[in-house]
């Protein structure tokens, strides 16, 4: 009885918690949301609202590696609440650059890289301390409830900004995002308990590039595993230009509300699928899965790039969310299994670079191809009007359209190619073979 209880007062503060990331997720959500309608608004460009894209993740993502090696020494609460603290403070700066009259881009290209350089700080902060306040059998609710949480900014967030910027300004925006961090400090601060990583034998004294190179070997030494972090990071890759640029091609014929709209539907997509993939186990079929996901997702992603029908380009959007959960499900086991449990921690602190290096490369460049190479090839009287331009359309944003139409074939090849692969069939194997050992052991 004293076991339950105090395993049901874990599960509370790991809700308080929680909620306090829940509230910050959507609040960021709005922030992302909003200051690329305000960049693209206020120059014309898409290369603006892809340079906020890339300095919001860049920095997230490259000293997420320090951020988990800080996270296994340090409280954890300190660092979620050091990560929340310093995102806030980055939005603080844009408005007092927006308040003093600043129309710049570049005070919120700074603003946001500030923000981003803590996010690396909270996040693996917050995903490690789901292990200090949960017992194993909570673990996979504990995980669902993280997801969600994560993908609220996809679900929520642009709709409500979309209506917010249709009756506030941006400013308003910022404000209530940086009340949401400090709702998140105070969550964090409510839950007392201690959060730090029990004693690792033999772990408590390795530096930092010590690690690196332990979990760069345990990718390494896997052909399949290795080739299949470069595939996802190649899809990655195509994908960021559809992040970076579905919100400047609908606005071109659209405005923010339905943009928001558009989005937040189009994310139940991933909400319905998640669910599904939870509920129905792949039983060993996980290449399949991740080659059916990929191609929907190309399928779907070129979809989007031959209209302007808002209705058809929603359900597009539905669709390809919806397939996602597929591939980073089958992905995820594919490598999970195929990795020695001791070096998973290090091995996924790095793979979270190298899947997320092909997002990076995107965000860089997919600003600067559609404002100066598809978007005036797809003008009245460009280059392709007279060919490609028949079929999708011309006139402002119908380059980024084609470039949505491209990265999708390209992503449904890499789909087909990936099938035939022998070392990622053999981690299907593998897997296969470890969840009827597995099965077997405990039916014994």
């Amino acid at each position: 009885m004293n076991m339950d209880r105090t395993e049901h007062q874990s599960f509370g503060k790991f809700l308080t918690v929680w909620s306090g990331q829940l509230i910050s997720s959507i609040g960021s959500g709005l922030t992302a949301f909003s200051l690329g309608v305000h960049a693209f608004e206020n120059t014309g460009l898409a290369t603006s609202v892809a340079l906020i894209t890339l300095f919001s993740f860049l920095p997230s993502i490259l000293l997420r590696p320090i951020g988990g090696w800080l996270a296994d020494r340090y409280d954890r609460r300190l660092m979620m609440m050091v990560g929340d603290a310093g995102s806030a403070a980055g939005l603080v700066f844009i408005l007092l650059m927006m308040a003093s009259g600043y129309d710049a881009m570049w005070p919120i290209y700074i603003g946001v890289t500030f923000s981003s350089v803590f996010m690396a700080v909270l996040a693996p902060a917050y995903k490690a301390s789901a292990t200090d306040l949960l017992s194993e059998e909570q673990f996979s609710k504990g995980s669902g409830l993280m997801q969600l949480a994560e993908s609220s900014r996809f679900l929520f967030s642009p709709i409500i900004a979309g209506l917010l910027l249709s009756v506030a300004s941006i400013g308003t925006v910022l404000v209530i995002n940086i009340g949401t961090y400090a709702v998140a400090v105070l969550a964090v601060l409510v839950v007392r308990q201690r959060m730090t990583r029990k004693a690792d034998t033999g772990r408590t004294s390795e530096s930092l590039l010590e690690g690196m190179a332990d979990g760069w070997r345990a990718i390494t030494e896997n052909r399949g595993v290795f080739l299949l972090i470069l595939i996802i990071s190649l899809v990655a890759f195509y994908i960021g230009f559809l992040q970076t640029l579905i919100g400047p091609m609908i606005l071109t014929f659209s405005d923010a509300k339905m943009l928001g709209t558009i989005q937040s539907t189009s994310a139940v997509g991933m909400l319905v699928s998640s669910l599904v993939v939870g509920m129905v186990s792949l039983r060993g079929r996980y290449v399949e899965a991740l080659v059916f996901g990929l191609i929907a997702a190309g399928l779907s992603m070129s979809m989007m790039g031959v209209t302007t029908s808002t209705a058809f380009i929603m359900a597009a959007g539905f669709l390809f969310l919806a397939s996602l959960p597929f591939v980073n499900a089958a992905a995820d086991v594919l490598v999970r299994i195929n990795i020695p449990n001791e070096k998973q921690g290090r091995a996924w602190g790095l793979i979270g670079v190298l899947s997320q290096l092909g997002f990076v490369v995107a965000y860089g460049i997919s600003g600067p191809l559609a404002d100066h190479v598809f978007n005036p090839m797809l003008a009245d009287g460009g280059l392709l009007a007279s060919s490609v331009g028949s079929w999708i359309g011309t006139g402002e944003g119908r380059g980024i359209g084609f470039m949505f139409v491209l990265a999708g074939l390209l992503v449904v090849v890499l789909a087909l190619f990936t099938s035939g692969i022998p070392s990622i069939r053999e981690l299907a194997r593998k897997a296969t073979r470890e969840t009827k050992e597995t099965a077997v052991a405990n039916q014994a």
